[in-house]
């Protein structure tokens, strides 16, 4: 299926679940406690757990009648996929439409499922670590269900919860070598107040080494996880939606390269998707000062500079319409950039995303390996 005689991937590919999925797939044992969604309008994203409705600060599809995040054209072009419930048949179809030939399954609600911090920081409505990963479980089940649609197309991203490490790792295990999943996915907020480049989460990061996939980050929403990256005094999605996908992935990329992570883990492929890419030339040059002034204090194992690590192991997504991608090849080339499309999503250019892309200020040769050849050597999928 190419575009101008290329084939095309998307990174990070939404799916729309059910309002009932961990009623239908969770553990019996926690049964009682599956999340829920809010509401059987898909397109209304939030999911209540325990006592906690996310997203935290308002819907993002509010009722019926009112102004909403997707357009009044989105909701034209997603009709189709909404009224067969957004199944993989009708995934497969929005690919056709925009020019897809493979793609990575991202959540949406599974974007902030898992936003709750651990009992010990919240008490009775925060999540106990098997619990957390009886969601996380649940959830990867019924992607692995869909996915068997066209398992050549349909790539899935295992989610992951970090609650407890250890029950991370037999996810990470299960999903990789029972269902066949490319990525595990994580959330950019911590839980329990640790830091990613905590020793706590070594173990994760080796297992996803040892078994050759990738780490992949993405923020989803606002969430009762610490540090709240939409600031947490803004009320509108105009202004902490600026804010929450970005710094999430700084934080993360942070933790990778100054807090020694990629040092730890050489061979770990790190993915920092949906948070632009123009802002890194800037903030990677600031850590590479602060390397540079208070490494041998701060970091006196690590050996080189924060860019070099995230030159040799870390990819970041550039969107369809995101005309600064210039700068940051400009800086670091093209060899760590992929890209998507953000279907089904308000902030998507579906189905037009491919079109947008291939008109931003890029060599053709660029637009090549962002499409494809650096999709492929992120998650190492032969197609």
């Amino acid at each position: 299926m190419a575009v101008n005689g290329w084939r095309v991937a998307d990174s990070d590919l939404h799916v729309m679940e059910p309002a009932d999925l961990w009623q239908r797939y969770m553990d019996p044992r926690w049964a009682h406690a599956a999340p829920i969604g809010l509401s059987e309008m898909v397109r209304d994203m939030r999911v209540r757990v325990k006592n906690h409705s996310m997203l935290r600060m308002g819907r993002v599809r509010p009722a019926a009648g009112g102004a909403t995040a997707w357009s009044k054209e989105q909701d034209n072009v997603y009709a189709k996929s909404e009224a067969r419930g957004w199944d993989a048949v009708s995934q497969l179809d929005a690919m056709d439409a925009e020019g897809l030939d493979v793609a990575v399954m991202f959540p949406s609600r599974g974007l902030f499922v898992l936003g709750l911090d651990t009992v010990d920081q919240m008490g009775a409505d925060g999540l106990e670590g098997d619990y957390a990963a009886a969601i996380a479980r649940a959830y990867n089940d019924w992607l692995s269900d869909f996915c068997k649609e066209d398992p050549k197309r349909l790539y899935g991203a295992g989610l992951l919860a970090p609650h407890d490490p250890a029950l991370a790792v037999d996810e990470v295990k299960r999903c990789v070598n029972e269902l066949g999943f490319k990525t595990m996915m994580l959330h950019p907020g911590c839980v329990g107040r640790r830091p990613w480049h905590d020793p706590v989460y070594d173990q994760v990061w080796a297992e996803c080494e040892r078994l050759g996939i990738p780490i992949s980050f993405h923020g989803g929403g606002q969430t009762y996880l610490y540090p709240d990256y939409s600031l947490g005094i803004f009320d509108k999605l105009m202004m902490w939606h600026v804010f929450n996908q970005p710094l999430g992935i700084m934080t993360v990329l942070t933790s990778f390269t100054s807090g020694g992570v990629i040092q730890r883990h050489p061979d770990l492929r790190v993915a920092l998707l949906e948070g632009n890419c123009g802002w890194a030339p800037w903030f990677i040059q600031r850590l590479d000062e602060h390397w540079e002034w208070v490494g041998a204090m701060d970091a006196p194992d690590l050996e080189k500079p924060p860019s070099e690590y995230f030159r040799s192991n870390c990819f970041l997504g550039v969107e369809a319409d995101e005309d600064t991608v210039k700068y940051y090849v400009d800086w670091f080339g093209d060899d760590n950039l992929v890209f998507s499309t953000d279907y089904p999503h308000g902030d998507s250019k579906f189905p037009d995303a491919v079109k947008a892309f291939l008109k931003l200020p890029l060599s053709d040769e660029s637009k090549q390996k962002i499409l494809w050849d650096n999709w492929v050597r992120l998650y190492e999928i032969e197609v």
